[in-house]
């Protein structure tokens, strides 16, 4: 798999922004309506410091995990991407393979193409997992959540955060929808079936699927004890990238109280702005068990498809090692919520604080 030479992570952006039109590259980074929730999640990551021990040995460092049993080179989830096939021409399989390449998870968007049986048959040997909205009865549900495991997904996650689609106004204001949108004939409200998708549903589909079932969207730990008590195995917290509900808090904000709720009854992913190998570190010690990366793998894509996704999974890992080594722990495993403390969040009044070096150019 040929690899772009990416030294830093800022070089990503300017090629996927020059291989994206306008209005896909709005649908990327944009959010919904003030995009606050948006800011709030990367404001959220910056206003955790970090607080390092030191004169321990740290000669070898692992970030190697596990999650549902499968082992994982970094604790991350290519997070599910609706058209990600605008992005790019392999649309979904970009990301899968680069997963099987480099050893993550990819969660496939049930409103990206190619569909789940074409990544299953290119991607046969390797976990994946399969993210669905509801887009018909508890008939049609159930079919789909059976297709999936009988092509190979070890595991289906249910989106709860979208009974209405969020007001993105950088596509409104165009009049623009992506491929899965125009397809689906979507309207400005959302799908009737997933406003009416209740508890009730996932205590029926818990009964009758044979494998862990995720629920992505929690954003309070009232609804996190909710999902345990109905056996849900991974709790997702997850604002939608800051796409559906304004105003919301940052899902690094809500990470603690979800971990607490859950009391290690389920696992628990998070995801909204993590874009660097710290901000990984930062939501592992405070108990995730993965983190889900969307819009930097939409950038990793469309700047050198797979082989990018790939590139930018080599640099994370890279920034993890370093993370921890200077942290004073040798694995995941060591951390907890004594390595880092609430401060004032940085100021940087530009598109990309993660990445500081674009103010310079680059």
């Amino acid at each position: 798999m040929e690899k772009p030479d990416f030294e830093v992570l800022h070089e990503i952006v300017a090629p996927a922004k020059a291989a994206l039109s306008k209005e896909t590259w709005d649908y990327l980074m944009g959010a919904g309506e003030t995009e606050a929730t948006l800011e709030r999640n990367r404001i959220a990551i910056d206003s955790l410091a970090f607080r390092p021990r030191v004169l321990r040995n740290v000669a070898n460092v692992t970030t190697e995990t596990t999650f549902l049993g499968h082992t994982m080179r970094l604790p991350v989830i290519l997070a599910p991407i609706g058209s990600l096939q605008d992005m790019h021409p392999d649309g979904v399989l970009g990301p899968s393979r680069a997963a099987e390449n480099f050893g993550v998870l990819h969660m496939l968007s049930s409103v990206a193409k190619p569909g789940l049986e074409d990544v299953a048959k290119a991607v046969p040997n390797y976990p994946k997992l399969f993210q669905l909205y509801v887009r018909g009865d508890a008939d049609w549900v159930d079919e789909r959540i059976a297709t999936a495991v009988a092509c190979g997904y070890t595991g289906v996650a249910l989106t709860v955060d979208l009974d209405y689609y969020g007001r993105r106004e950088r596509d409104l204001a165009k009049r623009y929808k992506p491929t899965a949108r125009r397809a689906s004939g979507g309207t400005g409200t959302g799908d009737p079936f997933q406003a009416a998708f209740s508890w009730d549903d996932i205590k029926r589909i818990r009964k009758k699927c044979p494998v862990p079932l995720i629920l992505k969207g929690i954003a309070t730990a009232e609804d996190a004890i909710l999902a345990v008590e109905h056996g849900v195995e991974v709790v997702y917290v997850s604002n939608h990238g800051g796409r559906q509900l304004d105003h919301g808090l940052g899902g690094i904000e809500v990470l603690p109280e979800v971990v607490a709720a859950v009391k290690g009854s389920a696992k628990v992913v998070v995801d909204g702005g993590f874009m660097r190998g710290t901000d990984i570190v930062k939501a592992m010690a405070l108990g995730a068990d993965a983190v889900g990366l969307g819009r930097l793998q939409g950038l990793a894509l469309a700047a050198g498809g797979a082989g990018g996704v790939v590139r930018v999974l080599e640099i994370l890992e890279t920034e993890i090692i370093a993370t921890l080594g200077l942290l004073g722990v040798t694995s995941f495993a060591e951390l907890d919520p004594r390595y880092v403390t609430r401060t004032s969040p940085l100021v940087r009044p530009m598109p990309f604080p993660a990445f500081p070096l674009l103010r310079d150019g680059y």
